[in-house]
């Protein structure tokens, strides 16, 4: 895989630790980012506990090029 996977939204050069992003199911967070993927997690819980972390007490999504797409920084740029 590579940066190109990524070409609707970011790409996976733009993700960095602790960025929030948008994609069409909502808003989420940057846990970690390795050569090939970027990993996330929704903020959609309501307990602000789940969000301290690592590890975190909710699940980890690892972002490909399926899940990945689209992507923003804004709310206003997602197209579902």
């Amino acid at each position: 895989m590579s940066d190109d996977d990524f070409e609707v939204g970011l790409p996976l050069s733009a993700f960095s630790i602790g960025m929030e992003f948008y994609t069409p199911t909502g808003k989420w967070r940057c846990t970690d980012v390795g050569s090939r993927v970027a990993v996330a997690i929704k903020l959609d819980q309501e307990d602000p506990r789940n969000y301290n972390g690592p590890p975190f007490s909710i699940l980890n999504v690892c972002l490909m090029n399926t899940t990945a797409r689209p992507a923003s920084l804004s709310l206003g740029r997602i197209d579902s």
